[in-house]
């Protein structure tokens, strides 16, 4: 069986709970900074050079291209951009307020002009500012009330050179998917000396335009236990960027490989949104906990918002109308 084989029989049930899984990596992975305070080493870092967090979320991105490149080919750009602006943005509004308000309880001292800046900067995702005066403010990692949110204006960024590509039929062409891939790591490599959000967004976009050429080539890729060992090794093996890459198809060609397990509901991006959050409220009520305690308790409570997140806000938002599309 093909990529494009399992997409049209509807064989991917297991990418949603990689999803689920991927952002609860991203919470127990900032357990360490929040519990010991920035700076601290997270799980997989000194083995890897990377956090686990860190890496969720370039597979996050990964995934992103796969899929939201396959949308943006079947989609007029009025339903896709309407899709992606449903996706993101009510589950969005919602944790932002919830936010605000256990930052206020916190201890949080804002001017109403800086709660408002701060929220407009966040729900524009124009800069978003982590820090409330006054939030947590005897916490190990003071102050900052929402990290995560961070990697929201590059996963847009991601999507508006997608679109380009898929409407202007580069994507149609051999040519094209070569452009996207080499500028993506012509860009990583000069990221460094550019700085700024260019520097973040670089090794994000790669991610992306991996998944998104993976996609084009879906027709030939052969979900497999040969292509899965033969990936496998080249994440072991080869040298940057083709190890990561590697390890991305890997995953991928693993999650298909395996007999799939329907998730009736998406909670992925509501762990992501309010795990933060979450993990501060707790450690203002009880700064000893450590870092794994501070995990588990931050899942089993993210969790139930992330619950009323998707069954109130977000599948509402996606389903009016338009439909389902990821």
């Amino acid at each position: 069986m093909t990529l494009d084989q399992a997409f049209r029989d509807r064989r991917t049930a297991n990418l949603d709970l990689l999803r689920l899984l991927l952002a609860a990596s991203v919470i127990v992975s900032h357990a360490w900074p929040l519990a010991y305070g920035p700076g601290t080493a997270e799980p997989l870092e000194e083995l890897t050079g990377r956090s686990m967090g860190g890496w969720a979320v370039l597979t996050f991105f990964f995934l992103s291209g796969l899929l939201v490149s396959r949308s943006a080919e079947k989609q007029t750009p009025s339903a896709f951009w309407t899709a992606r602006f449903r996706r993101l943005f009510p589950g969005l509004s919602v944790a932002l307020l919830w936010t605000a308000g256990i930052a206020m309880l916190s201890g949080a001292v804002p001017t109403t002009w800086e709660l408002f800046a701060w929220g407009m900067r966040a729900i524009t995702l124009v800069s978003i500012e982590h820090q409330i005066t006054g939030a947590f403010a005897n916490n190990p990692y003071p102050f900052v009330v929402n990290g995560p949110l961070w990697s929201l204006s590059h996963e847009v960024a991601a999507y508006v050179i997608c679109a380009v590509w898929a409407w202007s039929g580069l994507s149609k062409h051999a040519f094209g998917n070569v452009v996207i891939l080499v500028g993506a790591l012509v860009l990583d490599n000069w990221a460094s000396s550019i700085g700024g959000r260019v520097e973040t967004f670089a090794p994000l976009f790669v991610a992306f335009s991996v998944g998104m050429v993976v996609s084009k080539f879906g027709h030939l890729i052969q979900i497999s236990l040969k292509n899965l060992v033969v990936f496998t090794c080249l994440s072991a093996l080869a040298v940057e960027p083709v190890a990561t890459a590697s390890l991305h198809i890997a995953l991928l060609l693993f999650c298909l490989y395996l007999p799939q397990a329907k998730l009736e509901s998406d909670y992925s991006y509501g762990l992501y949104i309010y795990g933060w959050p979450v993990a501060q409220l707790l450690l203002h009520v009880d700064q000893d906990l450590s870092a794994l305690q501070l995990a588990g308790l931050s899942l089993l409570a993210s969790m139930p918002l992330a619950i009323a997140s998707w069954h109130l806000v977000e599948h509402p938002f996606k389903t009016h109308r338009l439909g389902y599309a990821k």
